[in-house]
């Protein structure tokens, strides 16, 4: 008996934007680059963009993915939210 899918509403694959907020440190960048990457590929000729709050104390890093599946998309947002560093990921 095959396993239910879950419902979505995207098709995949497709292209997706990640996007992780935290403390403005220079690792920041660098963890949440590894943790995307970790589980997909970058969108070709998408660069992971970088963007400073109005005051410099927070930072948010957008890294646009092919993604593959629902349950990709999860693991990588389970695994963003587990880390110290990110306070909200998107």
């Amino acid at each position: 008996m095959a396993q239910d899918q879950p419902t979505t509403l995207l098709e995949f694959p497709c292209r997706f934007p990640i996007k992780a907020m935290g403390r403005n440190d220079d690792a920041f960048e660098e963890r949440v680059s590894a943790i995307v990457l970790t589980h997909a590929k970058l969108w070709p000729d998408e660069p992971v963009r970088v963007a400073p709050s109005k005051e410099g104390n927070f930072i948010s890093v957008t890294a646009v993915i092919e993604a593959t599946s629902q349950q990709q998309l999860d693991t990588i947002y389970l695994e963003l939210t587990a880390c110290s560093q990110v306070l909200m990921a998107l």
